[in-house]
């Protein structure tokens, strides 16, 4: 069931080791096939060296195992709660890279200083709020619900990542590819943002027309950067 997104899954969660986004099994990516109603997620506490396509696990939006072996990952439901909030992506990644997870634990917003961030975020990543006692108990649908509450002034494809305060950095994306491809520069962003206060610590975010400057000339109907495909 599902082989060519249990691949395409298993080779998303094998590049966060290779960028250098996840320690020992500290992370894990998911994607959704919206036909079935089915998404595909890593088991949990598989070491990436072990892991193989067959291990991903099947689960269905309402939480239940439809096909797997092994347990699936221990933030499974966040992922599930993520996937019935919005509509419109694909794929999401869970880790506890450094750089981001630093200003998780900080309970900081990322600003957007320049126009490497800019590029790809439109304004801040928001670190969104630390469960209440009475949320711990279902503590990792929560985590979803609490992020899916923030996102309702906030549009997820301007904004594809999210830090939990505490906790750690989620990002997202059409695909599997592409949520990793968020999550790296989500943990790229959160270092230069860490070292331009340490040079300057009265720094001002960069200027908002030149934030959506660079925001736009990627996305959006009006987007030029790239090579755009010619009219025969």
């Amino acid at each position: 069931m599902l082989e060519n997104l249990k691949q395409a899954v298993y080779e998303a969660n094998m590049a966060l080791p290779r960028h250098g986004l996840v320690t020992f099994t500290w992370g894990n990516v998911s994607a959704v096939d919206r036909e079935s109603g089915y998404f595909v997620i890593k088991p949990s506490g598989v070491p990436y060296d072990r892991l193989k396509p067959e291990d991903m696990v099947v689960m269905d939006l309402n939480m239940n195992r439809i096909e797997g072996d092994l347990n699936p990952s221990s933030d499974t439901a966040t992922h599930c709660e993520l996937y019935r909030a919005f509509g419109g992506i694909g794929g999401i990644v869970h880790t506890h890279s450094p750089w981001a997870t630093s200003w998780a634990q900080a309970g900081r917003a990322i600003p957007c200083y320049g126009t490497t961030h800019a590029d790809y975020i439109y304004g801040q990543v928001p670190c969104v709020r630390s469960l209440t006692k009475e949320e711990l108990k279902d503590y990792e649908a929560n985590t979803g619900k609490v992020i899916a509450a923030h996102f309702r002034s906030l549009d997820e494809s301007a904004v594809p990542c999210v830090l939990c305060q505490n906790h750690g950095p989620f990002a997202w994306g059409k695909d599997a590819e592409e949520a990793v491809r968020n999550a790296v520069v989500l943990e790229e962003v959160a270092r230069m943002a860490a070292w331009t206060e340490m040079l300057n610590p009265r720094v001002s975010e960069a200027p908002k027309d030149l934030q959506d400057k660079h925001y736009f000339r990627k996305h959006g109907a009006n987007a030029y950067y790239g090579q755009q495909e010619r009219k025969m």
